[in-house]
């Protein structure tokens, strides 16, 4: 894609160009305001998922949910690799409409069966590696596309993190629709709103016009993914963030897996506030809040609401950031914030320090995420980026099945509090090992940096 070189030309249309700076560009609104309407109905299935697993198709089984998110995610590691080198030879824009029309078709299956009462934990089982399958291809190829849909090269982190916004404002919104609508027609009918939500992200694809990228040499499907892998694990500068990721993607980034636990056998049946402060509040305010507590359903969703709120704060640190500069540190200190997050709310039994600790993990995971996005969308070269983005989704998506099924065991025979501050403990001293080797890694990204400006 031709973009301008102008020093000149770039550095006006960054200084002073505000939150929403990457929306100027028709291609990418339309992206962004299709996902953000979709993304909602998505968080409410995922929400609605969950409960409908371990509250009427199994006998509130932990390791059976987390097996659930295990086929959810495993595909990744077999298939984003591969999916990849195809991302670097596809059109992508044709590729992202193909996947939306089939995800659209497994929500429509998925609320059929349970509207209908048909639906078995094999139905779920089978529906999850689909979508599974789905996300493999779906995730590099949205990742490699983000390139193509910014009118400027420079507005592509500003993009990323906005895609990151959008993703966790839904996150925030749809759970919390989510257990208002289990609690008042069942799950069937969040899956149906998803259904419904993706011919809206059809019609934006359908609307954009993504000018096509020169052909490419088409060589052997594993020699290309030997190249990329080469490229990507013999930089420190790439190579490190990826395996950080990794990392969190294991013991970190899987702790939604066990919400439905704690909403409905920990948290379940309290008030918004603990007895003492509700004895502080007003008269008018105490009937309200002193009354048999909230429901399982609507906790859950208020724990993966708060989590999102987390997320959305990262988002926005991130999108109001104007270079990557200093951003290699902050992927350090992430996990930090993660773990200390997650160390709290296995520790605490009341609902409302526990939103608060959900936010602060949330913080941390989004950083994290989304902060090794950028770095690698912003150092990788351009002929590579869909087999790098197949990693960067490996990272995070490949690890989190592991990572799920590593919380339900875990929680089977622990308990659901101690797996977090476990898990949150080895978040920090992952933390430690990569900030003690972030001064190699910087020396060695030096000359990266320089030829970007940074």
């Amino acid at each position: 894609m031709p973009w301008e070189n102008d020093e000149s030309a770039v550095a006006q249309r960054t200084k002073g160009s505000g939150f929403f700076r990457a929306l100027r560009g028709r291609n990418y609104r339309l992206f962004f305001f299709g996902q953000s309407l979709s993304l909602v109905g998505t968080w409410m299935q995922m929400t609605a998922l969950g409960w409908l697993v371990y509250n009427h198709l199994t006998v509130q089984s932990k390791f059976h949910l987390g097996l659930v998110g295990f086929l959810g995610q495993v595909p990744a590691v077999f298939l984003a690799p591969l999916a990849g080198v195809f991302t670097d030879r596809w059109n992508r824009h044709r590729a992202l409409l193909v996947t939306q029309m089939i995800l659209m078709c497994q929500a429509g299956l998925l609320a059929t069966l349970t509207l209908t009462g048909a639906i078995h934990y094999a139905h779920v089982l089978m529906l999850a590696f689909m979508a599974g399958l789905v996300a493999a291809v779906d995730v590099p190829n949205r990742q490699s596309l983000m390139v193509e849909l910014v009118d400027h090269r420079e507005h592509l982190p500003n993009a990323i993190a906005l895609n990151s916004f959008a993703f966790n404002g839904a996150r925030l919104i749809g759970p919390v629709i989510a257990g208002l609508l289990i609690k008042a027609v069942g799950e069937g009918h969040c899956f149906l709103v998803n259904a419904l939500s993706f011919p809206i992200v059809i019609a934006a694809v359908l609307m954009m016009r993504v000018a096509p990228r020169p052909p490419r040499p088409k060589k052997h499907p594993l020699r290309e993914l030997h190249k990329g892998m080469r490229y990507a694990f013999g930089l420190a500068p790439i190579r490190a963030p990826l395996i950080l990721l990794a990392v969190m993607g294991v013991l970190g980034m899987a702790h939604g897996t066990l919400y439905p636990v704690f909403a409905r056998d920990i948290l379940s049946g309290q008030p918004l506030l603990p007895p003492t402060l509700i004895a502080l509040c007003p008269a008018v305010l105490c009937d309200a809040l002193s009354g048999r507590g909230l429901d399982g359903e609507v906790i859950q969703g208020l724990l993966v609401s708060a989590a999102g709120l987390g997320a959305i704060v990262g988002a926005i640190y991130l999108a109001t950031r104007r270079s990557i500069r200093g951003l290699d540190r902050m992927l350090g200190i992430a996990p930090i914030t993660l773990g200390l997050g997650l160390v709290g709310f296995g520790l605490s039994h009341w609902l409302i320090v526990s939103l608060p600790l959900l936010v602060v993990a949330g913080f941390g995971q989004m950083v994290q995420m989304a902060g090794t996005n950028t770095i690698l969308q912003t150092l990788v070269d351009d002929d590579k980026r869909g087999r790098l983005m197949s990693f960067y989704a490996m990272a995070f998506m490949g690890a989190a099945p592991l990572g799920a099924l590593l919380y339900g065991s875990l929680a089977q025979g622990l308990g659901a509090p101690t797996t977090f501050a476990l898990c949150g403990s080895a978040c920090l001293a992952a933390s430690c090992v990569y900030l003690w080797q972030l001064p190699k890694i910087r020396r060695q990204a030096g000359p990266m940096y320089e030829r970007l400006g940074v």
